[in-house]
């Protein structure tokens, strides 16, 4: 019989050898080698030196093309056929298996075959095998052979933990499908571990299999033949490299299988479209997943295996902006883009703290304001990943990974345990792009313990409604009053101009209420009709105050307990914006009363001439009222930017008075100034009626505008208390048409309550005001000197000011002239200011002050000639820090 062609697959024993056809790998048989008996391998022990007889025999013929002969059978049970074998090299075995003495020639060996052949084959084994026996070589040696083998491992955990980091000599034994697998771990040389384990981070098909608990057979899932195939060809009783990595919830270990060659198997599998990534595993793995993912998105792109006919999912194209207007939870978001369209959106992969877990729900709240504070107003990026269908309960949802300076925001959630990772089922096409990096920051926030993995729960913050009632509000309106700039955030948008805040740090809720101003009203439920602008008014603002941080100064509370006053967001007076929007009109009384009212009217003035909103057919000619305080308080170009320029607007004026800084208050000489000088005479008159020389009847609140008398004249003004001293009885009062301030007792003060004398009559008539061109010093000795300078020359005269700028609060930039002195623009106060020293011009001039290229050009000559003759600030020579 001439000899046939066959590969090895596997070798059971020292003797006995597993073939399969070259192009047929199903077709097995099993062959033994004539002659010879080896040690067997069993299960309850294994004879002496069996592992290395059979090891050698493996080492030698595993994976290889061999050509094999029968020389006989024997029919007993397994009908088992024995014969010889030679490799490409010339090999031969039996002979070679007896010479190295790692198999016995049978006892009956010369009963079986009795050919010529086989008796000459018979006389050479005899002879190998007296010289291997002779040179104790193999099974002859006189001691070693026995291997301790167990196949149990006690406690796998703390087998991984002793192993972790380690690659551990293996063979792999047998391979059940393509993700699972038994090897014989080589602990040392004379230890050994035979188990069952888990390809880390793939999950392949299952092979075909019989139910233990009704013995019916299982057929294998698509591909799942081939995927043992493909291991079983590479890595059945191969020398391997096995990392251990963890243990799976049935205790079986989870692994890193390594060819020695060729690296991991798993990725091989994955290209070849045989097994799918396993998520569960990533933790385990770290980074190594993202190669798996590669290789998997390789063989999907690819169609190929498991993924033919795959249809990828429809991208939903590129990076997109916007703004995130609202956090609804901390993992869902409102937009806005450009056009001002909204969008709601979840974040990918993430979910919050679950409100029906006892554990997690405290952190519900934590994990909004932990969000709110990162992105509310703030530019973002998103991308749609995909959507999840409407459910019970639930709308059809976008889900989109969203990044705010280049960090992603659900894996920022998730590293500070404020959301955990969803499980997604295989076939999810809505996941993170960042999957797998989610599910390592979770397992990292869960061993740090951070936030809903922390066995503490959240500090509980108990709102406490101020506004629940007209009582509670007035018992509380001291203790808010009393503070400047409250720190708050808006919770709700009742209307324009009413909201609920939250203030932390007094742990208070309450309804705050826009001094100064009136919004028109919007609908409030779809049968209601609002106001005209009334939406438009909610709507803006929604889109610049909701959930914002903002600041709050509370001046009074109404009927209903709502605490009035002042809302700064971004620093800016929230009620001027409403109002230079056209979204809200100007409320003279309360204006007055919060002392913002030239901030006010100067912004309604810019809305009407604008023709804004409520504004939009506004008609001047039409307009009947006195003179307007911040009269010339339309802005210049864009209000500073490079096409400002100086203006040309003079007004006779006087300064009543100069503070600390150096700013003025100016009064302006005109109608104003006759309705004061007479408002002023019936004042005094007033109040030299004995009858009306009743003090106050309560205590002075901030904010309240009252009688005062000057302790200079002894003479009786009007005036706005600025704070109040409640231990020492006094108050700080400015005195709102001369803009000087002093602290008083409470007894030089009387109520201003006569409608003839409110400041809804005439307003304020101080003016704030600056110098322009000029920067004070700011050494405190220089200023005082400053200051005192300009006091001296402006006392009791009569100037005129050029109005070259005003603010968007009305305030005013100015160049003050003494018409009896004045000849030319150069001649002015400004000037005199310069030359004594007193100051210097601005090293960063404004865009309206660079317009003024001449007057600049003098005030700087002036400046020069003051350092060089040592005046004022520049007796020790030019000390300054910005040149």
């Amino acid at each position: 019989m001439s000899l046939q062609e066959a590969k090895v697959k596997s070798v059971l024993s020292g003797d006995t050898i597993v073939l399969h056809k070259i192009d047929n790998p199903k077709q097995e048989r099993t062959l033994s080698l004539a002659f010879v008996t080896a040690p067997r391998l069993k299960r309850e022990g294994d004879d002496q030196f069996a592992f290395e007889s059979r090891d050698f025999i493996r080492r030698l013929l595993v994976g290889k093309v061999v050509h094999f002969k029968v020389l006989y059978k024997i029919p007993t049970g397994a009908n088992r056929e024995y014969g010889i074998l030679r490799l490409p090299n010339g090999t031969q075995l039996p002979e070679q298996a007896v010479a190295e003495g790692w198999v016995k020639l049978r006892d009956d060996a010369g009963r079986k075959d009795d050919s010529e052949d086989a008796t000459a084959l018979l006389e050479k084994l005899q002879v190998l095998e007296a010289r291997a026996r002779a040179d104790s070589k193999g099974v002859w040696q006189e001691s070693g052979g026995r291997i301790e083998s167990t196949s149990e491992i006690p406690d796998p955990k703390a087998f991984v933990d002793d192993h972790k980091g380690e690659d551990i000599d293996a063979i792999v034994e047998k391979v059940l499908s393509g993700d699972r697998m038994i090897v014989r771990l080589v602990l040392s040389p004379t230890q050994h571990i035979q188990t069952m384990l888990l390809l880390a981070g793939i999950r392949t098909p299952s092979t075909k299999r019989t139910n233990p608990s009704d013995g019916k057979e299982q057929p294998a899932e698509p591909f799942g033949e081939e995927a043992q195939q493909f291991v079983e060809t590479r890595l059945l009783q191969r020398n391997v490299k096995v990392s251990v990595l963890g243990v799976s919830p049935n205790g079986q270990l989870v692994a890193n299988v390594k060819h020695p060659l060729q690296g991991s198997i798993a990725p091989h599998l994955l290209k070849a479209g045989l097994a799918r990534c396993t998520d569960h595993h990533t933790t385990l793995l770290g980074q190594e997943m993202a190669t798996l993912r590669q290789a998997e998105k390789s063989a999907r792109d690819q169609r190929i295996g498991l993924f033919q006919g795959h249809v990828a999912a429809k991208s939903s194209g590129s990076e997109q902006e916007a703004i995130v207007s609202r956090i609804q939870s901390a993992d869902t978001l409102f937009l806005r883009n450009k056009a001002g369209a909204e969008r709601r959106i979840n974040l990918s992969s993430v979910r919050q703290p679950k409100p029906s877990d006892p554990k997690q729900a405290p952190w519900g709240q934590e994990a909004k304001e932990f969000l709110r504070k990162k992105l509310i107003g703030k530019h973002v990026k998103f991308t749609i990943d995909g959507k999840r269908a409407a459910t019970e309960g639930y709308d059809e949802r976008e889900m989109a990974t969203v990044t705010y300076q280049g960090k992603n925001v659900g894996l920022l959630l998730v590293e500070n345990g404020m959301a955990s990772v969803i499980r997604h089922r295989q076939e999810d096409t809505d996941r993170s792009p960042i999957y797998d990096d989610l599910l390592l920051a979770e397992q990292e926030a869960q061993q740090g313990q951070k936030g809903m993995w922390s066995p503490k729960g959240p500090s509980a913050k108990q709102y406490i409604d101020y506004s629940e009632s007209l009582e509670k509000a007035k018992r509380q309106l001291t203790l808010l009053s009393r503070q400047k700039r409250v720190p708050a955030i808006v919770d709700f948008v009742k209307s324009a101009s009413r909201f609920t805040v939250f203030v932390p740090r007094e742990n208070a809720k309450l309804t705050f209420v826009l001094s100064g101003i009136r919004a028109p009203k919007s609908a409030r439920g779809p049968n209601d009709k609002g106001e005209p602008f009334g939406q438009e008014a909610h709507d803006f603002a929604n889109r610049r105050i909701l959930q914002r941080d903002v600041e709050i100064d509370v001046e009074d509370c109404d009927k209903v307990g709502g605490f009035i006053g002042t809302l700064y967001v971004n620093r800016e007076n929230f009620a001027k914006v409403l109002v230079e929007e056209g979204l809200a009109s100007v409320h003279s009384y309360s204006a007055e009363k919060s002392g913002n009212a030239n901030e006010l009217f100067a912004a309604e003035k810019k809305a009407k001439d604008a023709r804004k909103g409520i504004w939009h057919d506004y008609d001047p000619s039409a307009e009947e009222g006195s003179e307007d305080v911040s009269a010339g308080a339309e802005t210049n170009g864009q209000n500073g930017d490079a096409t400002a320029t100086r203006r040309k607007d003079y007004r006779d004026v006087m300064v009543t008075h100069v503070d600390d800084s150096g700013k003025l208050k100016l009064q302006q000489i005109g109608t104003g100034t006759a309705a004061l000088t007479e408002l002023m005479s019936a004042f005094k008159n007033f109040h030299l009626n004995p009858s009306n020389s009743a003090g106050l009847p309560d205590p002075p609140k901030a904010g309240d505008f009252v009688a005062a008398k000057f302790t200079v004249d002894d003479q009786w003004y009007r005036a706005r208390i600025r704070r109040n001293d409640r231990e020492g009885k006094k108050a700080e009062v400015v005195y709102i048409d001369y803009g000087n301030s002093e602290t008083i007792p409470w007894s030089r003060l009387r109520p201003l309550s006569q409608a003839q004398f409110l400041p809804s009559k005439l307003r304020s008539q101080a003016l704030d005001a600056q110098f322009s061109f000029l920067q004070l010093p700011t050494n405190p000795e220089y200023l005082q000197d400053s200051v005192d300078f300009i006091s001296q020359i402006t006392a009791d005269r009569q100037l005129v000011a050029n109005v070259d700028f005003v603010e968007k609060d009305g305030g005013l930039w100015v160049t003050l002239f003494d018409p009896k002195e004045s000849g030319s623009q150069e001649q002015s106060l400004n000037a005199e200011i310069v030359s004594e020293g007193l100051a210097m011009v601005p090293r960063k001039l404004k865009a309206w002050e660079r317009s003024a290229g001449d007057l600049v050009a003098d005030l700087k000559k002036r400046e020069t000639v003051a350092k060089e003759e040592r005046r004022g600030m520049w007796e020790y020579g030019d000390l300054t820090e910005d040149d």
